[in-house]
């Protein structure tokens, strides 16, 4: 090995890292506060021939039991700043400064979503607070455009300056990000998101409470064990020739936004509190998968077949998982 960062650790148990609570050992471990720092660790793990893995908050995440064999670097850069900004248009009989007022927050990836939340509503700002109570950083939050209620964190971003596999800084627009519903380009690119730009429009606060009280009712109905969030992507409606809709008609009346919770499918095939070992499918919600105590990823894993090869069964179409696997 070549020298060894300064606040390198060895064998860190990732399952105190992840909202899952499950996962085997990082053979080597950093917590990084700043660019300067990220990058040093990266040019580490670069020089020493280990594959790196970047964690922000730790949702979203399905770790291997066997741990991951090589750098996890912990995002916990938290530098936010706000710039208010007003954008004009021109002048109308029924347009007012008020109504264009804009907010701006330039934020590193290791800040928590739900500071932004707190940042934007304090100010009458509309944009996140659909977001209320999801865990995790912004820069996983953008990576896997988090989304509920019908809208997404690429609604409100501007650009994204990230490290690319050579090293390099380079901001990218919106449209040059890849957004799609649970996607980025980050998914697929070695880029690592070091910061963006957001922006927020006032709204009424009458509004914005309605949305943050939508939230706050999704997070009541949240599992009360440790999981990583929805385990499948909910399914895209392929238009009025869409075969399951054709197949299954009545299910048109539980389409939003050309979306279908599959958490409905999963339980009408009957799998709503399954358990295998120490995970279980959540009785509250069938597309939760939930720790009930030392699940295994082997148990999280053995569910998610199951679940695929019973759905395909029954409604005649593959689900896509929206949680990440680490170290498989």
């Amino acid at each position: 090995m070549n020298s060894e960062l300064a606040n390198l650790q060895k064998n860190i148990s990732l399952a105190n890292h992840t909202t899952f609570r499950i996962g085997g050992p990082a053979r080597y471990f950093m917590a990084v506060r700043n660019s300067e720092e990220l990058m040093a660790a990266v040019k580490w793990a670069k020089d020493n021939s280990l594959s790196f893995f970047i964690l922000g908050g730790g949702s979203n995440l399905l770790v291997s039991d066997d741990g991951f064999n090589g750098l996890v670097i912990k995002m916990q850069s938290d530098s936010l700043s706000v710039v208010l900004r007003s954008t004009f248009a021109p002048l109308s009989m029924n347009s007012t400064t008020k109504d264009l007022e804009k907010m701006k927050i330039i934020v590193d990836a290791g800040v928590p979503f739900g500071r932004i939340i707190m940042e934007t509503v304090k100010g009458g700002f509309s944009g996140a607070e659909w977001g209320f109570g999801i865990p995790g950083t912004i820069g996983g939050a953008i990576c896997g455009n988090a989304g509920r209620l019908g809208q997404a964190i690429a609604r409100v971003v501007a650009n994204v300056t990230v490290l690319d596999e050579n090293l390099k800084v380079k901001t990218l627009s919106k449209s040059e990000c890849d957004f799609g519903y649970r996607e980025s380009r980050f998914k697929k690119t070695k880029e690592i998101i070091l910061s963006a730009s957001l922006l927020f429009a006032k709204k009424e606060p009458v509004k914005i409470e309605a949305v943050l009280n939508e939230a706050k009712a999704v997070i009541k109905q949240s599992p009360p064990y440790p999981s990583a969030g929805c385990v499948f992507k909910n399914y895209n409606v392929k238009g009025g020739s869409d075969v399951l809709l054709k197949n299954y008609p009545k299910l048109a009346g539980r389409v939003r936004d050309n979306k279908l919770g599959v958490g409905q499918l999963i339980d009408q095939c009957g799998l709503r509190g399954r358990q295998i070992g120490g995970a279980k499918i959540w009785e509250g919600h069938a597309n939760y998968m939930v720790n009930v105590g030392n699940a295994k990823a082997q148990d999280v894993l053995e569910l998610i077949e199951l679940v695929k090869k019973s759905v395909k069964e029954k409604w005649g179409i593959e689900l896509e998982e929206e949680i990440r696997r680490v170290g498989f």
